[in-house]
């Protein structure tokens, strides 16, 4: 079940608000499926700006390798360490480990993401699953 205490983007992140200058970004369990077992997660450091719907990183698996976008403009504030050391853990919590935090220009920006419903939707039209 898709959680909805947070918006998705169509890329299959999930972006949770911890505070007007705080979101945490992370991939979907969709996303972690379709990827399989995930090796390597490259993200940039803190302090880099980031611009909405731009690729800011990449996520990797044995079977494919894809961008990661930005949900918001904003500045990384803070990158999980355990992403480097354990990205296959994405793979067992993708809901509960994230990837950045992000200090976003415009909070609000968050509203226009998919809620969980219309994330679902998508994701059940795209595996072709009712």
């Amino acid at each position: 079940m898709t959680p909805s205490d947070r918006r998705y983007t169509p890329e299959h992140q999930w972006i949770r608000v911890e505070s007007s200058s705080r979101l945490l970004v992370g991939v979907t369990d969709f996303a972690q499926s379709q990827l399989g077992e995930i090796s390597f997660v490259d993200v940039p450091a803190t302090n880099v700006r980031l611009r909405a719907s731009e690729p800011f990183g990449t996520i990797e698996s044995l079977k494919a390798a894809s961008d990661l976008f930005a949900p918001v403009s904003g500045e990384i504030v803070g990158v999980n360490p355990e992403i480097a050391v354990s990205p296959e853990r994405i793979n067992n919590d993708p809901y509960g480990i994230w990837l950045i935090a992000i200090d976003p220009d415009d909070a609000t920006a968050v509203e226009t993401l998919l809620t969980a419903e219309q994330y679902d939707e998508l994701t059940s039209a795209t595996s072709g699953v009712e």
